[in-house]
């Protein structure tokens, strides 16, 4: 039988990656061994293991990590099926290097934002538009990147800054966002996407806090210059 076609289950019981995970553990495993356990199945003319092997033929696990949907789809062999799980096991590896049973951050001023966020922003050349979700106290459930480039009131859509808010439950989102130029005071454009976020958030029942610019060494907050009562 071809061995491309040859199905996991009529490999030889100690070579199938699920048996061996079992007897020698996950670090005891490939690359290849450890994604085809992830992918289960492989196409009608190739197993999963050697359609994984092809994969890490021709994409390291860095920049497999790094691959969006789209790009994953592009390899013969993987639908969006099989790219979805791809991309979701490097996301939960992203989160587990972020996680910490130390105390969530918590955010009593503008000043707690700037100091979380500053160390990553400073560098940025593009501005990066950040949403903090905040439980009930006010302590940081996620951070995440909304949007990169310039803002524009036409462009940036509260559908996509409230979406995970609204999945993990958020009670209130603080918007930050950076200027590269090192000057935080805020543009006419500034004023119109926080206004349209504020009045977005209220529609669906979560409370945009504040909006800080973070520039060079110092920030703007847009509650405290008024523009959010």
């Amino acid at each position: 039988m071809d061995e491309q076609k040859l199905r996991v289950q009529d490999m030889p019981h100690e070579e199938r990656p699920r048996e061996r995970i079992a007897k020698y553990g996950p670090s005891g495993l490939s690359n290849t061994e450890l994604l085809a356990i992830i992918l289960r199945t492989g196409t009608a003319k190739e197993n999963v293991i050697n359609l994984c092997s092809r994969i890490f033929s021709n994409y390291s696990i860095k920049n497999l990590s790094q691959a969006n949907i789209t790009k994953l789809t592009e390899i013969h062999g993987v639908g969006i099926a099989k790219a979805s799980q791809i991309s979701a096991i490097f996301e939960l590896a992203r989160r587990l290097e972020k996680h910490s049973d130390e105390p969530l951050p918590r955010i009593r001023s503008p000043d707690d934002v700037y100091k979380l966020l500053y160390p990553q922003l400073r560098c940025q050349k593009k501005e990066h538009l950040t949403t903090l979700h905040l439980d009930t106290k006010n302590q940081v459930l996620r951070e995440e990147v909304v949007s990169i480039g310039s803002l524009n009131a036409n462009i940036v859509h509260p559908r996509e800054v409230f979406k995970s808010a609204l999945l993990e439950s958020a009670a209130s989102v603080i918007l930050t966002h950076n200027h590269p130029s090192g000057d935080p005071t805020p543009s006419r454009e500034d004023i119109n996407v926080t206004r349209k976020l504020v009045d977005g958030g209220k529609i669906l029942g979560i409370d945009v806090l504040d909006h800080v610019i973070i520039g060079e060494g110092k920030f703007v907050s847009l509650k405290d210059e008024g523009y959010i009562s």
